[in-house]
């Protein structure tokens, strides 16, 4: 019998495997030493078998000494990766083929992400000269159409409202009004309330009917207006002066009411809306040779 010595039962399986290069059910094995760690070092052992072709036991016994054969001649990872190749290439055999995600749902319709959405709303790739929306319908045909399912969605609610007005207010621009004694309760605290109805609404009516929305809520749209326009005061001198600037960052429709209003201020400048690592908003303002040059 040939004896083989390693530190686990598993890599000394494998040298008698190896080195008598057939399955470990054709052979005889003896477990001369089961291994131990011990504790730091101490009482360490290696696990030791002997081991003969299950046939041929007799003839080894007659021999006087055995040999031995430690982990040291043979590379336990590379009888791993063989084993490890082996496996994966059955496992290739019989696995269907499989279809991409891509080919799947090629023909399905594309639907746009949130952030996409969002996007269209804040302007934020839309540039200048391709803002400029087309109009499909006739402008009384569209009033007429959302103040009805408007006006039939909220009259659900236990709010108490008035008529919600709409109309147009400018060529791409459709004005939506909620005013009544509750109407301020759809702003909600710090207006989440009202960025909520706001991407819903400018959801339905710029698929629909291709045009931007101005919400106003219990005078909320004013308010936020008059806040941005004392911060851009300032804003807009410095631009003046230095020709570049980063606003701070901003929430909700208060990006929207800035960008309007800077790009309306700097018609011949890049303006943008940008988002900052923390994932805050913030307009950039900056000559438009230079806009691939700001595109993080």
């Amino acid at each position: 019998m040939i004896q083989f010595e390693a530190d686990c039962l598993e890599k000394v399986y494998e040298l008698a495997k190896k080195e008598f290069n057939c399955s470990i059910t054709e052979l005889e094995i003896e477990i001369l030493q089961q291994p131990k760690k011990g504790f730091l070092g101490i009482g360490k052992k290696s696990a030791i078998i002997k081991v003969c072709y299950k046939d041929n036991c007799t003839i080894y016994e007659q021999e006087p000494q055995a040999e031995i054969v430690k982990s040291k001649d043979i590379n336990i990872e590379e009888v791993s990766v063989k084993i490890s190749q082996s496996n994966e290439v059955k496992v290739q055999e019989e696995k269907p083929k499989e279809v991409s995600n891509e080919e799947l749902y090629k023909n399905d319709p594309k639907v746009e992400s949130k952030e996409e959405v969002f996007g269209k709303f804040y302007d934020e790739d839309i540039s200048q000269e391709d803002s400029k929306l087309v109009i499909k319908k006739d402008k009384q045909e569209i009033i007429d159409e959302v103040k009805k399912d408007i006006n039939i969605l909220f009259g659900k609610i236990c709010f108490e409202l008035d008529e919600i007005t709409v109309d147009f207010y400018d060529e791409e621009t459709l004005y939506i009004e909620f005013t009544g004694n509750d109407a301020a309760l759809l702003i909600g605290k710090e207006g989440y309330r009202y960025k909520a109805l706001s991407y819903v609404l400018f959801n339905w009516i710029n698929d629909k009917y291709n045009l931007m929305l101005r919400l106003e809520v219990a005078e909320f749209l004013k308010n936020q207006e008059e806040s941005i326009y004392t911060y851009l005061g300032p804003v807009i001198e410095i631009i003046k002066e230095q020709g570049s600037y980063k606003t701070k960052p901003l929430d909700g429709i208060l990006v929207h009411i800035a960008l309007k209003k800077l790009r309306d201020e700097f018609p011949d400048k890049y303006v943008a809306v940008k988002t900052n690592v923390k994932g805050e908003k913030y307009v950039l303002v900056n000559e438009y040779r230079n806009k691939e040059d700001y595109s993080y």
